[in-house]
């Protein structure tokens, strides 16, 4: 068995490495991508197995980058499962802080 994959739209097929490196030159392998200032998320499909032949492949991973350095990784066996974990990568990272409010001037009130 192969551990090189391309996507056939997002569904990974194993293929010979000979098969791999000419569809690698020219791939689009991201999923997904989220920045915001020096923070990002980002969604690739790896095409090696990263679980290297122990269960399923693992073939695509979700980075979290701080100032372009990694600061977390998951990795995943389907497409599907890569826009999960990125969207709940993004959501943990990216989330919302309340908006603090300042207290009435006097002039606020009637």
């Amino acid at each position: 068995m192969s551990d090189t994959y391309i996507l056939k739209g997002h569904a990974p097929v194993p293929v010979e490495l000979e098969v791999w490196a000419r569809w690698y030159e020219k791939a689009d392998r991201h999923v997904r991508d989220t920045a915001r200032d020096d923070v990002r998320v980002s969604t690739v499909f790896l095409s090696i197995d990263q679980n290297f032949g122990r269960g399923p492949p693992l073939l695509f991973e979700t980075m979290l980058f701080v100032n372009g350095a990694e600061q977390g990784v998951e990795r995943y066996a389907t497409w599907d499962e890569a826009e999960a974990g990125h969207a709940r990568w993004v959501k943990q990272v990216f989330k919302a802080t309340p908006i603090l409010a300042l207290p009435p001037t006097g002039d606020d009130h009637e």
